[in-house]
């Protein structure tokens, strides 16, 4: 891209998103910006598994990032929201297996409670795109 910067907008299909009015994911130049991402399945079910809320999270993120032209390698920044801080060895596990490599800043935050009682982690990303994948689609 050249020139003023342009907004890509990424929708994850989540009736959340136009009933308050944000993106899963908003693209602008290089960077991407995911939205918190609770592991909540297209049919709205929610495993109870801390471990398998967090793999959840990262897919939907995952997703995100390859419509925006990138992927997991490219995150800079995740922001990891409990329910517990006993949640953090299983949250921390699937973090460590799926951005080990790529080792971005990392915020984790032990909160009251998320939007859905069901939910135990939330997860919200940055990511930069290599200099090879900045052309918009």
């Amino acid at each position: 891209m050249s020139g003023a910067s342009e907004r890509q907008l990424i929708s994850s299909g989540s009736p959340w998103e136009l009933v308050v009015g944000y993106s899963r994911a908003v693209r602008v130049d290089e960077q991407v910006f995911v939205a918190g991402t609770a592991a909540q399945w297209p049919d709205g079910t929610v495993d109870p598994d801390v471990e398998a809320q967090a793999r959840r999270c990262f897919e939907i993120i995952a997703e995100a990032l390859a419509e925006a032209g990138g992927s997991l390698g490219d995150i800079v920044r995740t922001r990891l929201f409990m329910t517990d801080v006993a949640h953090f060895d299983a949250v921390k596990r699937v973090h460590g297996e799926l951005l080990g490599d790529v080792r971005p800043a990392c915020t984790g935050l032990v909160v009251a409670a998320l939007l859905d009682e069901r939910w135990k982690v939330e997860i919200e990303v940055d990511a930069v795109l290599s200099r090879d994948k900045q052309g918009l689609r």
